[in-house]
């Protein structure tokens, strides 16, 4: 089986997570997605991170109609922060015979020569990259064989618009999935 594991925070999930998973099992030869919470991540402040089970419900609400998605709660159990490498490993040990491959965006890819034994993740996992807007070519981008540029429609929903939006008392409501929104309006969630 070939999944494609989609990490982030999802603090909390949107729909720009949803339209870009969806495209990308759609028009490639990924089996599932997995959204992979993740608890902390290195590069990102925790201070402004909902607990854990908070944003691994909203996502199991966000894609509980997408019969190819599934969430994992697998960093949870690791230690912080949380590093891909790491989460991988442990991945390949409990599903020898899947096939990981991870979806980022272009953002990310700018920065992956930063990430924990990045040429370990490259030699052994395809990258799917979907393109942002605001992904600035800062250095040079990195090109390799298991890299994978996919044109996946252009999403500028961000989660740190939303939790801003909710404290100033604005509607969310169309960048969220229905069930996430009433999730965070009937837990008064990011106010």
């Amino acid at each position: 089986m070939k999944v494609g594991l989609f990490f982030g925070s999802f603090n909390p999930i949107h729909i720009g997570h949803l339209i870009i998973a969806n495209y990308i099992i759609e028009n490639s030869n990924l089996t599932q997605i997995w959204f992979v919470v993740t608890p902390q991540n290195p590069f990102k402040n925790k201070s402004t991170l909902l607990k854990d089970h908070h944003r691994l419900e909203m996502v199991n609400l966000a894609i509980e109609k997408y019969p190819h998605f599934r969430s994992s709660s697998v960093e949870f159990a690791l230690p912080k922060p949380s590093y891909t490498i790491d989460t991988l490993v442990v991945l390949k040990e409990k599903y020898p015979s899947y096939d990981f491959v991870l979806l980022m965006g272009e953002d990310n890819l700018n920065s992956f020569h930063k990430w924990k034994n990045y040429e370990q993740i490259l030699k052994y996992h395809s990258l799917f990259v979907y393109p942002r807007i605001n992904s600035i070519q800062k250095e040079q981008t990195l090109v390799h064989p298991n890299i994978h540029k996919i044109s996946a429609p252009i999403i500028e929903i961000s989660s740190t618009l939303i939790r801003s939006m909710i404290k100033e008392h604005k509607n969310v409501r169309p960048m969220l999935p229905p069930e996430v929104f009433n999730y965070i309006d009937g837990s008064n969630l990011y106010k």
